[in-house]
């Protein structure tokens, strides 16, 4: 219900969370789509690939998905690797998503104001331009 700023906010959603939906979940190992996902999973997240141009196919030990909207499971934590212009894009999606999540973490270098108002202003948690990865390590 608000924009995260503080470590203890952060330390919260880190431990707290179970399901991560990871919108732009990336096969090649070498994007932070990949690697920060993968990071997650070893670290006792259950990660759930969404990104059209992979539906149908498995990463992380799921399928992906097109939309975030076809998850029909509780999701602790949106994180979200698009760019800051592509954000609004996603808006419908994740006020469709049934329940909806508790947080929508924009990975590093991802900010847009409108966004996340829109999502606080909804009941959901905000983070913005912070890996979750390097938070997790620093935090955890």
């Amino acid at each position: 219900m608000h924009i995260v700023e503080r470590d203890e906010d952060l330390r919260w959603i880190l431990g707290s969370a179970y399901a991560v939906a990871v919108l732009g979940a990336h096969p090649d190992p070498k994007r932070p789509a990949h690697y920060v996902p993968a990071y997650l999973k070893k670290h006792g997240y259950r990660v759930l690939p969404v990104n059209p141009g992979y539906a149908g196919q498995e990463l992380f030990g799921e399928r992906v998905r097109a939309r975030l909207d076809e998850i029909d499971e509780p999701v602790d934590v949106v994180d979200v690797f698009r760019g800051s212009d592509k954000l609004m894009d996603h808006l419908e999606e994740i006020l469709a998503m049934n329940p909806p999540p508790g947080v929508v973490w924009l990975q590093q270098g991802i900010k847009n104001d409108t966004f996340a108002k829109e999502l606080t202003d909804a009941g959901i948690t905000v983070v913005q331009d912070r890996c979750m990865l390097e938070e997790h390590r620093r935090l955890m």
